[in-house]
């Protein structure tokens, strides 16, 4: 009787057993990630947002949160929002101080930082002149008078702009002198999206706003290859590279320009001539490890020149560039030497 209790037990065993065994075998395998992606109109530019993941609700909703957050800063960085903390500074321009958010403050002080590396080249208060060189939704493909541009042109200069981080206040102190964050904003904007991102626990994502692009971790396990547009023809890559937790900014002459008599006439100004830049660059791409940095350097070094550019990016440590000159040469820093693939020469073209 005890031996065929022992066989009832030892048959009931062996039947858990391979019950537990076809369980396993039938047990579906986990999700694998994959990259959930959106994209949306913010700050005046297309701006998308991809994370992989397996959990496709959770990355929406940090997503989402990212939308708002660029509508936000949106409404504290535009010159086209009513009420917004530069429209305020512009308004009191000359006489009085403005309270505003630390976002503001922060990016104010990064843009004065930017201007001394470029040597005022960089500088915020262009505003002055956005509104006869127009170029954002309001491009109307006109050239100002020269004489209107001479008496405009004392109006810019970014020592003007005066930040009291203690008492949270901003004022420029030249009547007529206007802020336009439009070189550095965008910037600013991207590394908050990062700091969510991170914040959420995503470690493999893409930011891209209009020329600014964060990368963090891999692409599904394979490095992010970021392509470099190429400044004439249709503008396809004309080198690569690989990129990983790192920002890549690119201002170029063929972003928003129009012809006319044979000359490109494009949005980034000289703000020593009131003018948009003639024959340096054709586009100045800088990769760092932050989105503003990278966002301002990038115009700074296109309007310092090809090789003062050149000569500045090579200065600063963790930044990197890769510059097309108004000649058609390529220039590339020394830290991406090697790992740039060019796939073809630029477009030779006017």
């Amino acid at each position: 009787m005890i031996a065929n209790d022992l066989e009832r037990r030892g048959g009931t065993h062996l039947l858990s057993i391979l019950a537990l065994l076809l369980a396993v075998a039938c047990a579906s395998p986990p999700p694998a990630p994959r990259l959930v992606e959106r994209s949306r109109m913010a700050m005046g530019s297309q701006l998308r947002v991809g994370a992989w993941t397996t959990d496709e609700a959770r990355a929406v909703a940090a997503i989402e949160d990212i939308f708002k957050e660029f509508d936000r800063l949106e409404g504290l960085l535009s010159v086209w929002k009513d009420g917004s903390d530069v429209v305020r500074i512009n308004r009191n321009a000359g006489l009085a101080p403005v309270r505003v958010s630390d976002d503001t403050i922060a990016v104010l002080q990064q843009a004065a930082e930017i201007s001394e590396l470029t040597r005022g080249k960089f500088d915020i208060t262009f505003g002055a002149l956005s509104d006869i060189w127009r170029f954002d939704h309001d491009q109307d493909n006109v050239v100002p008078d020269r004489q209107l541009i001479e008496i405009r042109l004392p109006r810019i200069d970014y020592r003007a702009v005066q930040v009291d981080a203690t008492a949270r206040t901003a004022f420029i102190n030249k009547p007529n002198t206007q802020v336009h964050l439009g070189g550095i904003g965008k910037g600013y904007a991207v590394d908050r999206a990062i700091a969510l991102l991170r914040a959420g626990g995503f470690a493999d994502f893409i930011i891209q706003s209009g020329g600014d692009l964060y990368v963090a971790g891999t692409n599904g396990g394979a490095p992010w290859t970021l392509g470099i547009a190429d400044p004439r023809g249709t503008h396809e890559p004309f080198a690569t590279l690989d990129v990983r937790d790192g920002t890549f900014s690119t201002s170029g002459d063929y972003e928003r320009f129009f012809m006319k008599d044979g000359r490109r006439y494009h949005h980034i100004i000289d703000p020593d001539y009131g003018e948009p830049s003639v024959g340096g660059c054709r586009s100045v791409t800088i990769v760092a490890d932050r989105a503003v940095i990278a966002d301002a350097l990038s115009t700074g070094v296109f309007l310092l020149g090809p090789h003062d550019g050149m000569k500045l990016i090579e200065q600063l440590p963790g930044v990197e560039g890769v510059i097309v000159t108004a000649e058609n040469e390529v220039m590339v820093s020394s830290g991406l030497r090697g790992r740039l693939e060019q796939i073809k020469p630029p477009t030779n073209a006017p």
